[in-house]
């Protein structure tokens, strides 16, 4: 390394800091409840040679601007905009995720990029929200921009802005973000334009190499070292696209290692079902699948020694070198043909996230957490005395449990979001939260249970339309490792169960939407959980007391553990039982069908490959 190692610090702290200060420019100027208040957007900063420099958190990608907009043609001033999918080479998901990216200039050239995305309320479409369940087009899902210049030179284009929000159900919402947005990019490009004046742009490049060098040697070092040699393979599982009857959607990895090789992961999705004639499609067959890789090697840091040493590795262009991506041919859930639609592409491109950790876990052990389910679209919309309104809100669920610790509550899977404030949905919609907290006994059982999801109740003030986009409401979050899967997501009106899929459900005033979300799976045999904490997750209402006989044997009398009870209800339990399976899956799996040969799918359970 020739840089400085101090001037190394220097510089990506700023980068850090930058990152942050956008993003809460963005979060105090921003008008729309999913940007401001449920924070379900990022910033990024990428180099000259499109490498992404920070890594708290996934951005989007730099390619498909520079791609359409040479970087000699760019200027001070200039702010380009994407939402198309298809070309955005794989770092826009659905139409919703509106991008906005800036150039740093330093002496007259391009030297750095700050970049926003995030999940608008409307952008047009068939139906409020721009997620149509029943989508079959992406030209039901709204309207599509290729990368354009919304900014010339510090001049904001106001005919393309004057399109995009005469297209959107909240024109106001949506001219106020991508204010909000610009503005806060441009401010972060001026941060880093002082860093290459303060220093030097030979310098600060000099340091942008070295910290993506130190990401790859880390990555190298200290997790991927911890995978022996070998091939694995494992699938998971959407369970409906909102067009066709549930049936198993497939997401195949098979994951070959090689620690000696230039290239030691490579991940292939051979196997992968076709594509889905609704919205649940993922374009990620693009630019070698680099999106992909910044997205999915979160999941190796739980190889870590340590949680706090896996806290302290950031996923920056660093983990690209070290993973190649094989895709199958075009026309599958991961390379889907124009213009299938993608507006749930959660399904496939989170349960990657699960799909590599089973796989890994498959590999080592069963050292990777158990699966989660951590995102989901619900919400209402009609009119009130104010107007149209639509209140959508992002519910996370529980993570799965890890070999070291239970899984976390009601998490959500971009970092710093949040639900919709109570005090806010209350005054701004005609709605009362009658209730907001966890969902009892939802985390799966084990010795490290898995986290609890929301237990959320809405009674409508006002007859309105449901809307839902979720998965996991039939198949469960697994368990590994011996662990019991967590329960699935369940919504029901007034007592009626709703799909997960749902664009325009009637809700009458008076009646109660009761939304409850996914558990993660647990980790580890539930009858090696101390009784004790069991006892303890009773009593803060985490377990209900049937759960901890049913699902842990353990025997509570007046709140405390009657040991002798407990060991005898333990051997019975254990034996009635049989060994513990390595997945779990839960009662969901057997109800659907995907047309693969059964024993297939039991190879694909088994511990081994």
């Amino acid at each position: 390394m020739t840089a400085d190692p101090i001037l190394v610090e220097i510089v990506e702290g700023t980068l850090a800091s930058v990152e942050r200060e956008v993003e809460t420019a963005i979060a105090r100027t921003a008008r729309s409840p999913m940007i401001r208040d449920a924070h379900d957007f990022r910033a990024g900063i990428h180099d000259r040679r499109l490498r992404k420099l920070t890594g708290r958190s996934y951005s989007a990608l730099v390619q498909p601007v520079v791609r359409d907009h040479p970087i000699e043609t760019m200027r001070p001033g200039d702010v380009f905009f994407h939402n198309d999918v298809y070309l955005s080479e794989g770092g826009i998901g659905h139409l919703p995720d509106l991008c906005v990216t800036v150039p740093v200039f330093h002496d007259g050239d391009v030297v750095a990029f700050v970049q926003a995305f995030g999940h608008h309320d409307d952008i047009g479409g068939a139906v409020p929200g721009s997620m149509p369940s029943h989508a079959r087009s992406a030209f039901e899902e709204g309207l599509m921009v290729p990368p354009i210049k919304l900014w010339d030179r510090g001049v904001p284009n106001e005919a393309a802005l004057r399109i995009m929000t005469r297209n959107s159900r909240m024109p106001d919402s949506l001219a106020g973000d991508l204010d909000a947005e610009c503005s806060a990019c441009l401010m972060g490009a001026r941060r880093l334009a002082d860093l290459f004046a303060r220093y030097g742009r030979a310098a600060v490049e000099e340091c942008f190499d070295a910290i993506i060098d130190s990401t790859t040697r880390t990555f190298r070092r200290e997790l991927l070292a911890k995978i022996p040699d070998g091939t694995y393979v494992w699938e998971d599982y959407a369970e409906h696209d909102g067009v066709d009857p549930p049936r198993l959607h497939a997401q195949r990895i098979t994951l070959t290692v090689d620690a000696s090789a230039d290239v030691p992961l490579v991940i292939d999705f051979t196997g992968t079902s076709p594509q889905a004639k609704g919205p649940i499609n993922h374009a990620g067959d693009y630019a070698g699948g680099v999106f992909l890789k910044k997205w999915l090697a979160p999941v190796l840091r739980n190889l870590a020694d340590t949680p706090e040493r896996a806290a302290e590795l950031d996923v920056n262009e660093g983990v690209v070198p070290l993973i190649e991506m094989r895709f199958p041919e075009k026309g599958t859930l991961l390379t889907p043909v124009f213009p299938a639609p993608t507006n749930a592409r959660t399904f496939v491109i989170l349960r990657l996230l699960g799909v590599l950790a089973g796989v890994l876990a498959k590999a080592t052990g069963g050292r990777m957490p158990a699966d989660q389910e951590t995102i989901r679209y619900t919400g209402v919309y009609g009119e009130d005395d104010r107007g149209p309104y639509l209140m959508r809100e992002v519910l996370g669920g529980g993570s799965g449990g890890r070999h070291h610790a239970d899984g976390e509550d009601t998490v959500h899977i971009v970092p710093d979001s949040r639900n919709i404030p109570v005090e806010f949905a209350e005054a701004r919609w005609p709605l009362l939260v009658e209730r907001l907290g966890l969902a009892v006994d939802s985390g799966g059982p084990g010795e490290f249970r898995g986290g609890l999801g929301y237990d959320k109740h809405i009674r409508m003030l006002r007859d309105a339309h449901f809307m839902s986009i979720a998965d996991r409401s039939i198949l469960s979050c697994w368990g590994v490792n011996g662990g019991r899967a967590g329960r699935p997501f369940r919504v029901d009106i007034d007592g009626e169960p709703m799909d997960g899929l749902v664009d325009d459900h009637p809700v009458r005033a008076g009646q109660v939407i009761r939304i409850r979300t996914t558990g993660g799976g647990g980790w580890g045999d539930p009858f090696d959980r101390d009784p004790e904490r069991v006892a303890a997750d009773v009593r803060d209402g985490k377990v209900s007391p049937e759960g901890a006989r049913d699902d842990y044997g353990v025997v509570l009398a007046g709140g405390a553990v009657d040991r002798a009870a407990t060991e005898a209800l333990r051997a019975e339990l254990r034996a009635a039982r049989g060994p513990a399976p390595f997945f779990d899956r839960g009662p969901g799996f057997p109800r659907l069908s995907g047309g693969r040969p059964h024993a297939d799918v039991d190879l694909l359970d088994g511990h081994t490959a």
